[in-house]
C-alpha cells in the first residue's frame, strides 16, 4: 500500500515535537524497540538514553514521563490505522464491503511501513495489544480525556460506526460496536499468542482466523447477510 504518512499529534502529549529532530525521531524508533523486547514496566527512560546514547534528560525534555510516551505511541497507531482505513476505502462505495476493509485492517498483524522509517507498525501494533489498555487504565483518565489525548482512537470508532450505520441505519449501538468489535480483535491476538485455551484460533489453525470471528459478530449483529 503506497501512501505518504503525515501524522500529527495533540501537542499535550510531549513537551518538545520528537518529529521535528533526529533525536526526538530515535526516542521514538527505540522506545518502540525497548518496549516490545521488555515490557512498559521495565522501559525506563533511563534504559531508553542507554539505547540511544543520550542522556536521560535528553529525553525529558521530550516527554513528561513514560506513560505520556506510550500514550503518544498508541495515539499514533491509531491515526496511522485511520488513514489506512480512509486509503483503503477511498473508492469503495458498498458499505459492507468498506465494514469487512475496516475489519481486517484492524484485526490483521500488520507489517512495517517502510515510509515512516523510524517507526516500525508491526512492532507497534504488538505493543498496542500488549501494553495499550495501560495508556488509558489510570486513575487520572478522566483529565487525560479532557485534554483530548485519545481523540485518535475516538475518531477512529467513530469513522467504523459511521459505516456501520452506511450498512444498517437503524442499528441502535454503532459506537458501541465499533469500539467492541477493536478491542475484541486484539483479545483475541493477544490470547492466540498467550492463553490459547480463551480463544479457538492458532498457528495449527489456517480454516478460520481471526478477522474471520470478528467480522462474523459484527455482519451477525447488525444483521446483515
Amino acid at each position: 500500500m503506497e501512501m505518504t504518512v503525515n501524522i500529527k499529534l495533540n501537542n499535550k502529549l510531549f513537551l518538545r515535537n520528537p518529529d521535528e529532530s533526529e533525536l526526538g525521531k530515535k526516542i521514538l524508533q527505540y522506545s518502540i524497540i525497548l518496549i516490545h523486547r521488555i515490557g512498559f514496566e521495565a522501559f525506563t527512560f533511563k534504559k531508553l538514553a542507554a539505547e540511544i546514547g543520550t542522556t536521560e534528560a535528553g529525553v525529558y525534555r521530550y516527554f513528561e514521563n513514560k506513560h505520556r510516551l506510550l500514550l503518544y505511541l498508541v495515539d499514533w497507531y491509531w491515526s496511522w490505522q485511520e488513514y489506512r482505513l480512509i486509503y483503503a476505502t477511498n473508492n469503495i462505495s458498498d458499505p459492507t464491503e468498506k465494514l469487512s476493509i475496516a475489519i481486517k485492517l484492524l484485526s490483521t498483524s500488520v507489517e512495517d511501513d517502510t515510509s515512516t522509517s523510524y517507526i516500525d507498525e508491526k512492532l507497534l501494533f504488538e505493543i498496542v495489544i500488549m501494553e495499550g489498555a495501560k495508556s488509558y487504565l489510570t486513575r487520572h483518565v478522566t483529565e487525560d480525556n479532557k485534554h483530548r489525548l485519545f481523540k485518535p482512537y475516538k475518531d477512529l470508532c467513530a469513522r467504523i460506526a459511521d459505516i456501520i450505520l452506511e450498512c444498517n441505519p437503524t442499528y441502535k449501538y454503532p459506537r458501541s460496536l465499533a469500539s467492541s468489535a477493536i478491542e475484541m480483535a486484539h483479545s483475541h491476538n493477544f490470547y492466540v499468542k498467550h492463553l490459547p485455551s480463551l480463544t479457538d484460533f492458532n498457528s495449527l489453525n489456517t480454516t478460520h482466523n481471526v478477522p474471520d470471528f470478528i467480522e462474523d459478530m459484527v455482519f451477525s449483529v447488525i444483521r446483515i447477510p
